[in-house]
């Protein structure tokens, strides 16, 4: 027993050291890569060029699309029916939510196919205010043929704070009409009040104490202790496909060493703005090409709150400290759904994604609430990445490749762009506009292919988002990454945050002011030689095909995609 101890260790410590040593070899070739600007081919006045740089970045696209490519094959091939014998508790979490929604999500879990007797259906209300109620008077219609529970907690797990009166006199057991709970001195009496009811009825509803996502998950969680052997995470702008739960119980079923698996999110309201229908193109991109390979080798990143399920047993073994979880001294907040699944893989089990398991969600569809959304993700993001590494060693070296490779990204990409703009010329710029943009329709066009849908060409549009909002956001996030609150505001409120906005605006003008800057030089240069002539003829060759692409490409979005949606529209629709 001894020496299958010391070679456990001695095998974790071998697997660490070539986990580290990996990891530097990717960080040091993309570091030299980009700062040596190695060139493969170029033009023969240095006006075109393709670096060694690009062809890492071309070869990651290309292995990635492959690999999902496998990953939906793989998933199309296992037809091994679910077995019906797992209980699942089906946790919604609910803030400010739009009737509208509330209903249709309501409505879905009702109408799924599993057996009623093995779901149970656990919606809490972060809130407990009389502002509050319409969504338990809606849970109530909904599912009043299941003879529902109700509940509204003054408190929860974590806000009670026993009176010293009520110490002085309290008894050792309160007793309430019909039950005897044991309570422990100091205790929150409503407590097991709330876990009594939820581990007895099939479908409750509770209201309690405001005290973010986190606090909301937890008491589902909590409640339900170790009487359900799944369970799933579900939001409540979240409208279920019928056989999403079946579709991701069988994933869990096929191994137990997967701990949890997410399925496809779709977005209901794409047809609202801009944003909305560039975010559904984008979360299709997000799972189906790249947690589909992440899936591949057992490693997804997060399985997202609208849809996933976990393995309670292993669920319960971290609770406290999910929730309990600090950075820099700060009780996280935010970034649930990817501290779960990072303390999964800490343990390491596989997670994984399955696009047979569908639903449909909302997405902001005003430009400063997406802001607020991309904002709250992008902390929770590199918080994640710090606490992943750690589990680097567990699992395929995928994951610390593909970990490094998103990590260090955004910097070299903001380093080229500063540089470009204030001491490249004209001509570099629009190159490396024409560049992104190319690189989109590349990725575009093979969406396209793979999902069978033209309207993924429309992705190529996405570059504009990430180069103008994304990126500076990124570094905002990091700045504040500390600071907490329930994310994107309730959907009933108006987002009164204009920070975001900040970024963008020391953005906007970096990069206005280091065009003004080459302008400027570039004016002062002689334009007679001859590789100033050949560069002027691709300057504006590629400010022509620039404008006239996205021109193109915006009649087709006006024109044709608005039309033809209209007639499609009812496939999204909310039925009222």
């Amino acid at each position: 027993m001894e020496l299958s101890d010391c070679l456990k260790k001695l095998s974790t410590i071998l697997r660490i050291i070539i986990t580290f040593l990996f990891a530097l070899l990717v960080l040091g070739v993309m570091i030299w890569a980009y700062v040596d600007g190695f060139q493969l081919v170029t033009h023969l006045h240095g006006i075109m060029s393709f670096g060694f740089y690009g062809l890492l970045l071309s070869l990651h696209v290309l292995v990635q699309s492959f690999v999902a490519f496998i990953e939906h094959r793989l998933m199309k091939s296992r037809t091994k029916p679910c077995t019906y014998l797992k209980t699942i508790g089906l946790t919604i979490s609910a803030y400010q939510e739009d009737p509208k929604y509330l209903r249709e999500c309501l409505l879905s879990v009702k109408n799924l196919k599993y057996s009623p007797e093995l779901l149970r259906i656990i919606m809490v209300i972060d809130g407990n205010t009389d502002n509050d109620r319409y969504m338990m008077n809606m849970f109530r219609e909904v599912f009043e043929d299941q003879d529902p529970g109700f509940y509204v907690w003054r408190n929860n797990y974590h806000s009670w704070i026993q009176p010293q009166v009520q110490q002085d006199t309290e008894m050792d057991t309160v007793s309430s009409p019909g039950q005897d709970f044991d309570y422990v001195i100091g205790e929150d009496p409503q407590r097991k009040e709330v876990e009594h009811l939820i581990q007895t009825k099939r479908c409750v509803c509770i209201m309690q104490k405001w005290g973010g996502k986190r606090e909301v998950m937890y008491t589902a969680f909590k409640a339900l202790g170790l009487s359900v052997d799944y369970i799933q995470v579900c939001d409540s702008d979240t409208k279920l496909d019928p056989l999403a739960t079946v579709e991701l119980c069988k994933v869990l079923e096929s191994n137990p060493k997967y701990g949890a698996v997410g399925g496809d999110v779709m977005i209901l309201n794409l047809r609202d703005s801009y944003i909305s229908f560039m975010s559904s193109l984008r979360y299709w991109m997000a799972f189906n090409i790249e947690r589909a390979c992440q899936s591949f080798f057992n490693c997804v990143s997060c399985i997202s709150g609208p849809l996933g399920l976990y393995r309670n047993d292993l669920l319960q073994q971290f609770l406290e400290s999910w929730y309990n979880q600090k950075f820099l001294g700060s009780h996280c907040t935010f970034g649930d759904d990817r501290h779960l699944t990072n303390r999964m893989l800490s343990m390491g089990y596989a997670t994984k994604y399955t696009a047979r398991s569908k639903c449909y969600t909302e997405t902001p569809s005003q430009f400063l609430r997406w802001l607020n959304q991309q904002t709250r993700w992008t902390k929770s993001y590199f918080r994640e990445w710090l606490y992943n590494a750690m589990w680097w060693h567990k699992h395929h070296l995928w994951m610390t490749y593909e970990s490094i490779v998103s990590g260090i990204f955004p910097f070299f990409v903001t380093g080229v762009i500063i540089k470009l703009f204030w001491v490249g010329s004209l001509w570099d710029i629009v190159w490396i506009l024409c560049c992104i943009q190319i690189i989109g329709l590349v990725k575009a066009a093979y969406a396209c292919l793979l999902r069978q849908d033209f309207v993924m060409l429309f992705m190529s549009l996405y570059s504009v988002l990430y180069m103008t909002s994304l990126l500076p956001l990124k570094y905002f996030a990091m700045l504040t990454i500390t600071q907490k609150s329930w994310g994107t505001s309730g959907r009933r409120k108006i987002v009164g945050n204009y920070v975001p906005l900040l970024p963008l605006s020391v953005w906007t003008a970096i990069l206005t002011s280091g065009l003004g800057y080459a302008i400027y030089r570039e004016t002062k240069m002689d334009w007679s030689s001859e590789a100033k002539k050949n560069e002027a003829k691709f300057l504006i060759f590629g400010c022509v095909a620039y404008v006239c692409f996205w021109l193109f490409m915006m009649f087709l979005y006006i024109a044709w995609f608005r039309r033809i949606f209209r007639s499609r529209s009812q496939q999204y629709r909310l039925n009222v």
